[in-house]
């Protein structure tokens, strides 16, 4: 439930359209490195903060909410809200709604999982890219593959175009290439975070080609 970063949005002085809906977004024109490049609207560019719900989108996690009159099961990847339109709306939740579970259902790929943050500082500081991935291979080519990015939209960036670009095929350096590709071919950057859109490429890559190392395979 972590509220969506950007230094318009704590700013009073700032135009911002989810701190007063309908006023503008001074980050489209403003400082903007830090920003979206997937998923963002004229409305609002401003990236989601957390990590844990980076890896728990990786994992299937499901949020279980509960409210006056019934309960039900969210999936991570649907419960956190692009902008559009209402960018002051973060999440899937109704009114009077709490979150009461998160389950994280059995699922080998999480035993060769791994979490990748790069970030301006070493520690205490919000990632400009960040991946969890988990790969799991069967005879040299890639079974099954989940992957997950943050810093790079409003909400955790389920990779799906990446994991069906990989699923089935061989774990190599140019197949990882490829499905980051197919992943950021809609990336659209502002003034200052074009460069987010290579690194998010080569963090995918990386991290894969470690995982595919861990499992016997080569890079």
């Amino acid at each position: 439930m972590q509220r969506t970063r950007c230094i318009y949005f704590y700013d009073d002085a700032a135009r911002c359209n989810k701190r007063n809906p309908g006023e503008g977004c001074d980050a489209r024109g403003g400082f903007n490195r830090n920003h979206a490049v997937l998923g963002a609207s004229e409305t609002c560019v401003a990236t989601h903060p957390s990590d844990m719900c980076v890896a728990l989108a990786a994992l299937d996690a499901v949020v279980t909410v509960r409210g006056r009159n019934r309960s039900r099961d969210i999936p991570l990847t649907a419960f956190h809200r692009l902008p559009g339109d209402t960018p002051q709306v973060d999440t899937v939740l109704d009114p009077g709604e709490l979150i009461i579970a998160v389950t994280l259902p059995p699922n080998g790929i999480a035993a060769h999982s791994h979490y990748r943050k790069v970030r301006d500082r070493a520690s205490y500081a919000f990632a400009l890219v960040s991946v969890a991935a988990g790969l799991e291979m069967k005879g040299g080519m890639i079974k099954d593959v989940r992957i997950a990015l943050g810093g790079v939209a409003h909400k955790p960036w389920r990779a799906e175009r990446a994991e069906a670009a990989l699923r089935g095929g061989p774990a190599t350096e140019a197949a990882f290439r490829q499905a980051a590709e197919a992943e950021l071919a809609e990336a659209r950057a502002l003034r200052d975070n074009a460069f987010k859109i290579e690194l998010a490429k080569r963090v995918i890559g990386d991290t894969l080609g470690k995982l595919a190392a861990a499992n016997g395979a080569a890079r």
